[in-house]
């Protein structure tokens, strides 16, 4: 099947925009790789620092004629998803030394969780958490004693991180390591009416607090299709995981299976071998076009627009608001997760999941099959599935139809005909709207304009029955230059219970929305944010303001607009408490957020 002229042309279009950069990132790459084995430069002291504490790998690893394999972890067994990564390490050895290889941890980075800081102050360091992974990522591989990377991480930023520390590490083979989604609790639905009941004050915090724990069980990944789930799904589009290891529960012998067969892999690709694959040939414009199909098939989360732009920058590569609307348009909607479902991880991948939809994706065109991946040159590797056959592990043939059309469809008879992403533009600034979950007749909302600088100002009002006609629900000041550009997940249930009162409600904000956000319409990134001036600081109360996801604009409709002078607001608040006063020099030097909010590329 020849290319989709649409992918074509926005791949096209994306390699002549990151002609300068990205030719600049190759030579760079060319003179690492072309210095050899890293360990070879090193004197001896600075091995024997190295190696001190390696016990039976100390020879091997002075000997320096095996390959030394890198790990960074993001561990901490606050994360149900990053919990099993606490025994990887040592599983990881013992697979290396079998492999012909030695392996270390390189270091670890730090991993927060955006559901324990939803609607708390931490959660304004969130963002920021991605960049500094990055760096903390970029120190782990800084000892110059490896020869691959294995990267342990899931969540929300921690993957955008480490992606951009393997890029800027380009001449290292890179595999990064799952640990799979957790076993199904409480279906997300009956969760989501819990959370509505308790915000209309009908059941008290018991009853909320048991359906949390019913949801959130155990180890491994949330089950909803948010940013953790999204950033897996992604690693596999982009050739960066082995096929079909995204949605292998942890604890099960394929798990298992599947990080041995990691580490044999790390062990295969490095310069000592036959089949040098560095990953910065890997991630090139190629990778990040599939990605973002992916992410429109999916109807994955929106916290990858901030971050796919930051990855691909690190790569050289320069992605842009209006690739992702391009590709949105091409590509169909074949998945129904929950928010834009009732099914959950575990299920999709039981219909078939992301071998069947890769599959078809190729078929129909609409991915670049000749991209170079981990496990070889050909996205078509990853329309296989892992199996284990006499304890052994093995790829077959994935599923050639969907087991479940209720959650996941061919391309040819998909949900919707396109992703659901669409770009904002207008007077109000550029933004961005997911309307895979929106009801088609919630996609135009045109209301007066209630102003708040604070989440919790929208939610006091509403306890103080403040909604009684059709609004949009302005929250701004939430960019990352102001307080680090929050997820405002919070706001959900109470804009929920708006629209189930029959009202048309819709939040327009320079923050964030959670990935598993998606019922009620929301422009969400809009830049430039109020902060730095932009034209949401000059809205007012009662404003008309129009968000059409059919048009793609975003518009307030009042003559004297532009001649207005944008408020300002007091922000001290923001400065201090839950670590943000160590942020200040982020909050400074952050990029906008329609390039992806990024501080260190």
């Amino acid at each position: 099947m020849s290319l989709h002229p649409t992918i074509a042309r926005v791949t096209d279009r994306i390699r002549a925009r990151s002609e300068a950069t990205r030719g600049t990132y190759l030579e760079r790459m060319g003179k690492a790789a072309g210095q050899g084995p890293a360990r070879g430069h090193l004197a001896c002291g600075n091995q024997a620092h190295a190696y001190a504490a390696m016990g039976a790998d100390k020879d091997a690893l002075a000997a320096g004629r095996v390959p030394n394999i890198g790990i960074v972890t993001a561990y901490n067994d606050m994360l149900s998803a990053h919990q099993p990564f606490e025994t990887y390490p040592q599983l990881i050895r013992e697979a290396a030394r079998r492999a012909g290889a030695t392996a270390q941890v390189a270091g670890g980075v730090p991993a927060m969780c955006d559901g324990v800081t939803q609607g708390q102050a931490g959660m304004e360091l969130s963002l920021f958490s991605r960049d500094v992974i990055a760096l903390a990522a970029g120190v782990s591989l800084s000892h110059n004693t490896f020869d691959a990377a294995l990267f342990l991480g899931v969540c929300d930023k921690i993957v955008p991180g480490l992606i951009m520390a393997a890029a800027t590490f380009s001449h290292l083979p890179s595999i990064f390591v799952p640990a799979g989604p957790m076993t199904s609790g409480l279906p997300n639905d009956e969760k989501s009416a819990v959370r509505n009941a308790y915000a209309k004050g009908e059941i008290g915090r018991d009853a909320l607090m048991a359906a949390e724990m019913a949801s959130y069980h155990g180890p491994g990944t949330c089950t909803f299709y948010g940013t953790a789930n999204t950033n897996q799904m992604l690693m596999e589009f982009m050739g960066l995981h082995l096929p079909g290891s995204s949605f292998v529960n942890p604890g099960t012998p394929l798990r298992e299976a599947l990080t041995v067969a990691a580490v044999q892999r790390a062990a295969e690709i490095t310069a000592q071998g036959n089949d040098y694959r560095p990953v910065g040939e890997i991630l090139d414009e190629r990778a990040f076009v599939n990605g973002l199909v992916g992410l429109m098939a999916t109807g994955g989360s929106t916290n990858l627009v901030l971050h796919l732009p930051a990855m691909a920058r690190a790569a050289g590569v320069l992605l842009d608001l209006q690739d992702f609307a391009d590709i949105s348009e091409a590509v169909p909607l074949m998945a129904k997760v929950y928010p834009n479902g009732l099914a959950d991880v575990n299920h999709f991948h039981a219909a078939g999941g992301l071998g069947y939809m890769i599959g078809q994706l190729l078929d129909a065109g609409l991915l670049h099959g000749d991209a170079k991946t981990v496990a070889g040159d050909g996205l078509s590797l990853y329309r296989q599935e892992p199996k284990l056959r006499d304890g052994k592990l093995v790829w077959e043939d994935g599923a050639a139809s969907t087991l479940n059309d209720k959650i996941l469809r061919p391309a040819s008879d998909p949900f919707a005909k396109t992703g659901g992403l669409k770009q904002l533009t207008g007077n109000l600034g550029r933004g961005v709207i997911k309307v895979s979950a929106v009801a088609p007749e919630r996609h135009v909302i045109e209301a007066p304009a209630r102003i708040f600088h604070d989440q919790e100002e929208v939610k006091a009002a509403f306890k103080r029955g403040e909604f009684t006609a059709d609004t949009v629900v302005v929250v701004r000041f939430q960019g990352p230059q102001a307080n680090g550009m929050p997820e405002l997940h919070s706001l959900t249930p109470t804009l929920s219970v708006l629209q189930e009162r029959g009202l048309k409600v819709a939040l327009v904000t320079d923050g964030r929305m959670s990935g598993a956000s998606g019922k009620v319409p929301a422009a969400i990134h809009v830049s430039p944010e109020a902060a730095a001036g932009g034209p949401l600081a000059r809205l007012r109360d009662g404003d008309i303001v129009r968000l059409d996801a059919v048009a793609g604009t975003l518009t307030v409709l009042a003559p004297d607009f532009d001649a207005r002078p944008p408020v300002t607001a007091d922000l001290s608040a923001n400065r201090f408490g839950t670590g943000r006063e160590l942020f200040e020099a982020f909050r400074n030097m952050v990029g906008p957020s329609d390039t992806g909010a990024a501080v260190v590329v």
